[in-house]
Parts: C-alpha cells; structure tokens; sequence
C-alpha cells in the first residue's frame, strides 16, 4: 500500500502542473482572442489545430496513441474556443438534431447555439452577422447527398471552413417499458428508412408516423400512450424520455457529413480538402475536359455532384470535392486550367480533412 500512496501521490502532483498549464494556456488564449477580435480575424481556426495535433502527434513517444492525442487536443479546443465571449453557431434544428449534435461535437458547450428551421436560415444568419459561424449537412453514407445544401452554395458568398463526420446512431426512446406497448413509432423519413429491417423484425404492427425531425417525433413520443420515437441519445437526454431499444440502424457504417460555413477560409494543413462549383460550357465533352485536369495534376477527387442551375433549362452547375488545398501548387494549377474553359468556377472553401474522433 505505501508503494500504491507514493503512486498516486506523483499523479496527484503531475495533475496539479496539468492544471496549472491549462490554466496558464487559457490566459494566453484570452490575449489571442482579444487581438483577434480587434484585428477581426476569425477566432475558429481549423487548420491551426490540425497543426498542432499533428505536431503533437509527431513529438509523441507514447504510450498514448495518435487516436488519444487527437481526442485530448479535440476537447482542449472545443473548451477553449470563445472562453471568454461565446461563438454563435447556427444549425438545422431544433434543439437535439444530428446537426445540433455535430454543432456540439465541434464546438463543444460553450457556444451559443440558435436553432434555425431551414438550411437557407443558417445561411442567412451567418450572412447577416447573426452567427459566426453555421453547421449544415452536406452528405449521409447511406442516403447520399443533401441537394439542398449543394443549391444554397450556388447563391451565397459563405466559405466552407471546416468538416464534421458524426457516426449517427439511431435509439428507440419510450417511456414505455415494453416493445409489446408500442403502437406507433415517430420519426424523420430518413431515420425510419435507416431502421426499416429492424422495425420490420421487432414491431411489424406499429404504426409509423413521419415528423419533420427526429427532435419532433421525441417530443410527440413523450406526449402520446404506446408511442416511441427513433432519434438520438441527446435528444433523449435533452427532452428526459427513456431508452427503449439501442442502436437500432440496419447498418453499424452509417456517417453523416456536416459542413462549417463562414466567411473566411482555413489555411494549410498538408491534409485538405477543397469544394468547388464549376458551371461548364454547352460542348460536347466540356466535363471530360476539367476532369482532365485533376488527372494531370495528380488530384484525387473525392465527389462529383450536377445540380440544375434553375436560370435555364438543362444548364447544370457541378460541385467537386478533391484532396489538396487551394495553394497548393498542383491545385494551383489545375484551377487556372479549369476556370480558362468554364464559364464560372467558385472556391467553396479549402479545409482540413475531418475525422470522427473531433
């Protein structure tokens, strides 16, 4: 036991100096926070903390794993990010949403978070100088992209400048204590689709009820008798129903990609992405010619999405997703290249690659 005290009483130490520096790094942050605000630059900067736990990950002699300092650094960040004066955030809401949790996930809980009704309200009210900055989902790996958050972009100024992947896991929340006292379940289109398998096995009697949002069916289960809901742990934790059934998606992979929109952009990491739209010229061939482009300079695109550009019929503008960032040398290039033989070309944004750890 006398070995087992002196232990504890060197973490006890060690713990002490971790709280000091923290302590210490807050005040230093505070001064940053203030120049940055008198200078108007932009407080959130992605592309910084992936230098840092990048650089961090580099020095490491472990034991911890790059996976750990990346989750220490992630929730430092997320603490320390507007300490002293709140960022506001929008996201597609209410309260309790996947967006609200991917808003949390980044910011952390200190944010002032405003719940908005529309993707085209989070646009707005960062446009407008109501938020700093707003969360929006871009793409699910089971149900594809969201087009309307790709049409939003064709109009707006806002940069992306940054990405959040949330694994979206679905729960059946009751205050029911019985599979056998459910009648009806509620819940967004999707999330019930996600669920189909599950609900075909488990309740194949139950009515299924669409609401707008899985925040919306929680709060509708809550009220009603032999009435569940499929949704979120923080909706549940948010609006107190019970956990009847957990992680009920028919498949575990099930990613969401959300985007940070703002008004300025990230710079390099070594590991970015970038988005961009290309409206083509009407030719034969027009989109074989900017894909050439990313092939001679060496640039992996990730996604390819067309969408109507609603001024003319059969005009449509193309959205890419693509490694590297918008100095990079051979993205440089290939951009020079592809605007010269396009009728417009937009730099969304270049950002760092997100991961499902921050």
């Amino acid at each position: 036991m006398k070995k087992l005290d002196e232990i504890r009483r060197k973490i006890d130490e060690i713990d002490r100096n971790i709280l000091d520096l923290l302590n210490l790094r807050a005040e230093i942050v505070k001064g940053i926070e203030e120049l940055k605000r008198k200078e108007k630059l932009p407080i959130f900067d992605p592309s910084r903390e992936r230098r840092i736990i990048e650089e961090l990950s580099r020095r490491n002699k472990g034991p911890l794993t790059e996976k750990d300092i990346e989750s220490i650094m992630g929730t430092i960040f997320k603490i320390y990010r507007g300490m002293f004066r709140p960022l506001k955030i929008a996201y597609l809401g209410p309260e309790g949403t996947f967006t609200h949790q991917a808003a949390l996930k980044k910011f952390g809980e200190r944010g002032e978070f405003i719940s908005c009704k529309t993707i085209d309200n989070i646009f707005r009210e960062v446009e407008k100088d109501r938020a700093d900055y707003g969360v929006v989902p871009i793409e699910n790996s089971m149900e594809g992209v969201v087009t309307h958050t790709l049409d939003t972009f064709i109009e707006s100024n806002l940069n992306i400048t940054a990405e959040i992947l949330l694994d979206v896991h679905h729960y059946l929340l009751s205050n029911e204590k019985a599979l056998t006292s459910i009648k009806k379940v509620f819940s967004h289109s999707q999330a019930i689709g996600q669920c189909w398998n599950w609900i075909v096995e488990n309740l194949p009697d139950a009515k299924l009820i669409e609401t707008e949002s899985t925040t919306t069916a929680v709060k509708m289960a809550k009220r009603e008798k032999n009435a569940a809901a499929i949704g979120s742990l923080t909706a549940a934790d948010i609006y107190d129903i019970g956990v009847l059934a957990e992680r009920i998606e028919d498949y575990g992979e099930n990613i969401t990609r959300f985007l940070v929109i703002g008004k300025s952009f990230s710079g390099k990491t070594g590991r970015d992405k970038t988005s961009i739209l290309v409206s083509i010229k009407d030719k034969v061939g027009a989109l074989h010619d900017i894909l050439l482009h990313f092939k001679k300079n060496n640039i992996n695109l990730t996604r390819i999405e067309s969408r109507p550009s609603k001024k003319k019929a059969w005009d449509y503008i193309f959205f890419f997703d693509f490694i590297g960032h918008k100095d990079d040398v051979s993205v440089k290039n290939a951009l020079k290249r592809i605007e010269k033989e396009s009728v417009f070309l937009k730099i969304l944004g270049s950002y760092p690659i997100g991961g499902k750890d921050v």
